[in-house]
């Protein structure tokens, strides 16, 4: 056995004994979401004093109730079509809720092109999430790209904690807007392929259409 494997082992086996423990407190999950929210604004506020240190290790902790609540809500039956919305919708305010933190600190400290890149960043995190959801009214997934949700929240945890925040920004903002590229692109594929499908399907309706009425 690996020692990533090790440690993903045990970490799992940690976050089980965590949902099992939120399940028997009864503690409804949409509760541990809004909690989650809650814990990234402290996050924020702590990034907007330029305390990136503690902010990221604040961000850990909220990291682990977006783990917690999914699987709380699937272990105790709750799972309801508004908890996913409203799960989606608290993320969006997390995520902007740090970027904001960042602008504060970036203008604080007159750093302008940071306050610009940290406006791209935010674009492009709102974007990767309007693209999919705005494609899949239309196509059955579009889940493509790289820089979902989970993977900004690490490169922020590694920014802060390593202090590295402006390069993980640069990489976020370059690739999240690479993702929304993909993502149009993968769109447009698959909306030609259903409507060249659609062009096909409708000569043959006419012909078997004949076909019967000439009986």
């Amino acid at each position: 056995m690996t020692y990533t494997r090790f440690i993903g082992l045990v970490c799992d086996k940690i976050i089980a004994l965590i949902v099992r423990g939120l399940a028997l407190s009864k503690i409804h999950p949409n509760a541990l979401t809004l909690i989650g929210l809650l814990i990234n604004i402290v996050a924020a506020y702590l990034f907007a004093k330029g305390n990136f240190w503690a902010g990221g290790w604040v961000l850990v902790g909220a990291s682990l109730f977006d783990m917690v609540d999914g699987r709380v809500a699937r272990q105790t039956n709750q799972v309801t079509r508004f908890g996913g919305f409203f799960d989606s919708v608290l993320d969006r305010y997390s995520d902007l809720s740090l970027l904001m933190g960042l602008l504060v600190y970036y203008g604080s400290i007159n750093r302008n092109l940071y306050v610009v890149l940290t406006a791209v960043v935010m674009t492009a995190s709102v974007m990767i999430s309007y693209t999919r959801a705005r494609a899949e009214n239309t196509i059955p997934k579009c889940k493509v790209g790289f820089m979902e949700r989970p993977e900004r929240i690490v490169l922020f945890m590694i920014g802060a904690l390593f202090d590295r925040m402006a390069a993980v920004l640069w990489v976020i903002a370059i690739i999240g807007n690479v993702t929304v590229i993909h993502r149009m692109i993968y769109t447009w594929k698959q909306t030609k392929e259903l409507e060249d499908a659609q062009l096909r399907a409708v000569p043959e309706q006419v012909g078997r259409a004949s076909a019967r009425g000439g009986f």
